[in-house]
């Protein structure tokens, strides 16, 4: 199983690798250059050992001749290495370049209920960490590997030519290192494993604790946090100290065996020499391509061991690139231009998890311009319901319609079905502020201007206004181009709230949808956005979710909902004269 599963990890791999093909060409190249110029060095030490007659008796001319050979052979060995250097690191980033865009790119395309169900932490590790580790294991496969297989070869052409016995010796001693490093990388897989998928859970905790350090400090909950930390950490420990173990026995048992190699062709070497058979020059050559032969098995055991973990961290990322993306819009998908504000729900069911039920059969017509309030108990299927009209989540059962403005007057409304409509069209035509706030990196005019982006100066300052973020923002350092950090940096959850309502005023879509969008806002202002909602909802359907029913009053229908059904439907006064689920959800809240 785990050698089906490296395989396939691999020809992944290699996918990628071939788009960079001429540069492997060229490393190989390289390579060969360099293994050549490596090997050919010996043999001119040799051959300058040969000159050396007897005491007194030394050819300098003829050692000179050398000389001059072997700094040509050095310098064309060193720029050769220097350029497969280069093509190897180009060749790895672009690889890794290409692995993120397409984690990044599939990332965007996850439908909500993947994203939802991982820890967003395991997902950064993925992207950033198993693919630094990654392109580590990599560069070094490409740096030792072609190197090191070229090495091993030609050193034994090159032994094959000064004596055939000598060098049978090294070939027959060679298998008992690739069985080591063979033996040990099997131990290493499970353990790198284990340490990449510890590192996510490590990073997830991380990312968790910074992003709600206010709330763990606030509830004092830093030492239960810290003890999971430790937890967490202990394992990781833990498994990286098994993994370097086991992965540091290799350098160690095959320089024994290498040493095995070295001192059996000293002997047989020695022996063939005093018999005649070899030069002390040719020795000297054969013990230096022993220890050359040997070396690219020690260098090539590690990068096996690299590659190990760089397998396991590249099968996470592949994981993550292949995971199902949500479906994608039919190639003969409507493009909505202008929604008129008709959403039409007929028998719509939905559930987060098969034996869970949440919505079933719910059925609701909205004319253009009404104005819709949602309320219920916590849990009821509120968000869920934006969620399906937004298509975040695809229905399991019923079908969901918009409208769309007829060009012609006298002709017949259309309604599409939302799964037949492309998605940015769809989101195109709402307008949406939900209670958790989010704003980008970057500048408060492009955090409004988020959805219009080419919004000329006087429109954005206008939806500020509007929105009442225009006298706070004045105050910023530098007004509309001040820079705040990911999510609103040090603004308060109010401002950042205002923002993101500011962002929907400079759009204003034919729908709008306000989850609890004053929730983190104080009354005074709150009753200021209100007058603002009403003249932005003019003539526009909007959906309101609200826990405080008294911000709802206004609405022209409200459903109330419970354990994913409409239990009852009408404006603020029918719903109270029932005297049902409504007047008493209303009732408890200004009760004194």
């Amino acid at each position: 199983m785990r050698k089906a599963s490296q395989k396939s990890t691999l020809r992944k791999v290699f996918r990628y690798i071939r788009k960079n093909i001429p540069l492997l060409v060229i490393s190989i190249i390289l390579a060969l250059i360099t293994v050549a110029t490596n090997l050919y060095f010996p043999i001119l030490t040799g051959d300058a050992l040969d000159l050396i007659l007897k005491k007194g008796v030394v050819d300098f001319a003829g050692i000179m001749r050398i000389i001059k050979v072997a700094l040509i052979v050095i310098t064309v060995n060193a720029v050769a290495q220097w350029f497969m250097n280069i093509c190897n690191n180009r060749m790895t980033y672009r690889i890794v370049m290409d692995i993120r865009k397409d984690a990044f790119r599939k990332m965007e395309h996850l439908p909500l209920g993947y994203i939802d169900a991982k820890s967003h932490g395991d997902i950064v590790s993925r992207i950033i960490s198993d693919v630094d580790t990654f392109a580590e294991g990599l560069l070094m496969g490409f740096t030792q590997l072609f190197s090191g297989v070229a090495t091993i070869i030609g050193t034994l052409l090159f032994m094959l030519s000064l004596n055939f016995k000598i060098t049978l010796v090294v070939v027959i001693i060679t298998p008992v290192s690739l069985f080591v490093a063979s033996f040990i990388a099997k131990k290493t897989f499970s353990m790198f494993k284990l340490q990449s998928e510890t590192r996510g859970e490590q990073t997830t905790l991380i990312d968790e604790m910074i992003g709600n350090q206010k709330v763990v400090q606030a509830f004092s909950h830093e030492d239960e946090a810290r003890t999971k930390f430790e937890e967490i950490n202990d394992r990781l420990e833990k498994y990286s100290l098994n993994a370097i173990f086991f992965s540091s026995l290799v350098n160690p048992s095959t320089r024994f065996v290498n040493s095995l190699v070295y001192a059996a062709v000293g002997i047989t070497g020695a022996l063939s020499a005093i018999a005649g058979g070899i030069s002390v020059g040719q020795l000297s050559a054969f013990l230096t391509y022993a220890n050359q032969y040997t070396k690219p098995f020690n260098e090539i055991s590690g990068v096996v061991t690299e590659l190990q973990n760089a397998l396991v961290c590249a099968a996470r990322i592949f994981e993550l690139i292949e995971e199902t993306p949500e479906k994608a819009d039919a190639e003969d998908a409507y493009e909505l231009e202008n929604a008129d504000g008709t959403v039409s729900i007929e028998n719509v069911s939905f559930s987060y998890m098969p034996q869970q039920k949440l919505i079933e059969n719910f059925n609701l017509l909205v004319k253009p311009g009404q104005r819709i309030a949602v309320v219920g108990p916590t849990g009821c299927g509120k968000t869920t319901f934006i969620n399906l009209l937004m298509r975040f989540y695809d229905v399991n059962s019923g079908t969901i319609a918009l409208g769309e403005e007829a060009d012609d007057k006298q002709k017949k409304q259309t309604l599409y079905d939302i799964t037949e409509i492309t998605r940015k069209s769809l989101r195109k035509n709402y307008g949406m502020v939900l209670q958790e706030t989010w704003l980008k990196a970057g500048t408060i005019r492009e955090n409004i201007c988020m959805g219009k982006p080419d919004a000329a100066e006087e429109e954005m300052i206008a939806a500020a206004k509007a929105a009442h973020a225009h006298s706070f923002i004045k105050r910023l350092p530098n007004g509309y181009d001040t820079v705040i950090a990911e999510d609103g940096g040090n603004l308060s959850q109010g401002q950042k709230q205002l923002l993101c309502i500011a962002r929907v005023m400079l759009c204003l879509p034919p729908m709008l949808i306000l989850d609890e969008a004053t929730s983190s806002i104080d009354t005074r202002t709150e009753m200021r956005i209100q007058k603002a909602f009403l003249t932005m909802m003019e003539g526009r359907t909007s959906f309101i979710v609200a826990h405080r029913l008294s911000t709802i009053r206004e609405a022209d229908v409200i459903l109330v909902m419970k354990e994913g059904k409409i239990i009852e439907q009408g404006t603020h006064e029918e719903l109270l004269k029932q005297g049902g689920f409504y007047h008493m959800l209303y009732h408890s809240q200004f009760e004194s």
